[in-house]
């Protein structure tokens, strides 16, 4: 059927609305990869709750466990929000936004909020022990909106340290620093901005690649620009140095679908990335709605860094067999396609409907139909393409450009589940995926 947009390689719910990736993590010979969850809606609507996947084979079969989180206390009764996962002495250490909105005529930006930091103990990540409320609106600096969320928490030499997305009275976006001796008793520290970037800094996580440190952030309010900044919000990362930002900001995924990403460590020691194939408040549409489920996550993506000092992403997949010639027939999804570019070369690939191609150094994925459902144009400056991968599902397309110094992501909906390749300038060759089994569906 035309439209079966089921992903193959990419988490997704059976029913609802999926948004960030949270408490990722690998404890107890798993991988845990939880999700904000409206299970009622797939437009978002109704209860905001954490789902949870899990995995024991490096991530190449998950099993759904179900909702481990729902807003049933006083503290989050208006919504689970985004958070992390900590795993300290055999047990994991979760902490979470629990979001309140009060009755009455408020704006919910000063007034009418409650932005609580709740912290779960599990010693299986699946059964939760009880919700302890660890900060609530009045331990937040004075000059705070009710905007502040998404803890990311870590341990550093022994001390328990919180980063907290920010929004001022005075609509700045900014990061808050909390410590801990003792993972419910915080203190504040400090507060972290950069000058008229944003009025909300979300879903911050400060992380270290390679010995080098970053803070990565999906920021609201950045004034749009022709080749940066494309989307309602952007998400990305500075360089951290001596407690500070340095040089510029750096988005991780300049296509149309990609925000809120969250990083972990995996079993070997990398660090891994993951984010929301999706973003709110968009002016396109996802035709899966209509069957009933709507979003779905990235592709973990394994970070290192690059010469320049910025970050690469590769994907983390399970291939089939070597890459091949591409032949006249249309493949069938998942696979992966890559070229090398010769210099100063242009070129056209086309998977259906969506197109990708480069030329006077600059990158475009566009839609020549209706399979992007309303996406019209993104567009990177790439000085010196030298090879481009595509990672195609059926209802989605991650590209890799320079070995994943640039990256677009897509959600796409053709009219065949085996959309024809053209390309136009560059020799293509195809590898073939694995399907991604997920169980524990009804």
């Amino acid at each position: 059927m035309a439209n079966d947009w089921r992903s193959l390689i990419h988490l997704e719910p059976r029913a609802g609305w999926l948004n960030d990736p949270n408490g990722l993590c690998c404890f107890g010979g798993k991988y845990h990869v939880y999700f904000q969850f409206s299970p009622d809606s797939p437009s978002g609507a109704g209860r905001k709750c954490w789902g949870h996947f899990e995995s024991s084979d490096d991530m190449k079969s998950f099993d759904y466990t179900g909702i481990v989180f729902e807003p049933d206390i006083p503290e989050d009764r208006s919504g689970v929000y985004s958070g992390c996962a900590v795993i300290h002495e055999g047990k994991m250490h979760i902490f979470y936004t629990g979001n309140v909105k009060l009755p009455g005529d408020y704006d919910y930006i000063t007034a009418g909020r409650e932005a609580n930091q709740i912290h779960v103990v599990s010693s299986d990540g699946i059964h939760m022990g009880a919700k302890n409320i660890i900060l609530r609106n009045s331990d937040y600096p004075k000059e705070m909106s009710c905007h502040v969320r998404d803890p990311k928490v870590w341990i550093e030499d022994g001390k328990w340290k919180m980063v907290l997305g920010a929004r001022t009275l005075d609509d700045e976006g900014g990061i808050l620093f909390y410590e801990a001796n003792d993972p419910d008793d915080w203190h504040f520290v400090r507060f972290l901005t950069r000058k008229d970037f944003g009025y909300m800094w979300e879903c911050p996580d400060l992380f270290d690649v390679e010995g080098k440190w970053f803070l990565g952030l999906s920021p609201q309010g950045v004034p749009h620009e022709e080749y940066k900044f494309q989307n309602v919000y952007s998400a990305g990362y500075f360089r951290y140095e001596d407690e500070d930002l340095k040089g510029e900001f750096e988005e991780f995924d300049m296509g149309f679908d990609f925000y809120a990403p969250q990083t972990f460590i995996d079993k070997n020691g990398d660090r891994l990335l993951i984010g929301w194939m999706g973003i709110g408040d968009i002016p396109y549409t996802n035709k899966t709605t209509e069957l009933g489920w709507q979003h779905c996550l990235t592709l973990p993506r394994r970070l290192s860094v690059a010469p320049d000092g910025a970050l690469l992403q590769t994907p983390v997949v399970d291939y089939n067999g070597g890459w091949g010639s591409l032949s006249d027939d249309a493949p069938e999804f998942p696979y992966a396609v890559k070229a090398e570019v010769s210099e100063g070369a242009s070129f056209e690939l086309s998977i259906g409907g969506a197109k990708i191609s480069y030329s006077d150094n600059v990158a475009m994925l566009s839609f020549e139909d209706e399979s992007g459902a309303g996406r019209t144009v993104r567009k990177a400056v790439i000085n010196g393409l030298k090879d481009i991968t595509v990672i195609a599902d059926k209802s989605s397309l991650e590209i890799f450009y320079n070995g994943g110094r640039y990256v677009m992501s897509t959600r796409f909906y053709p009219d065949t589940q085996r959309p024809v390749i053209r390309a136009k300038g560059i020799d293509l060759f195809i590898r073939s995926i694995n399907k991604t089994e997920v169980r524990g569906f009804e």
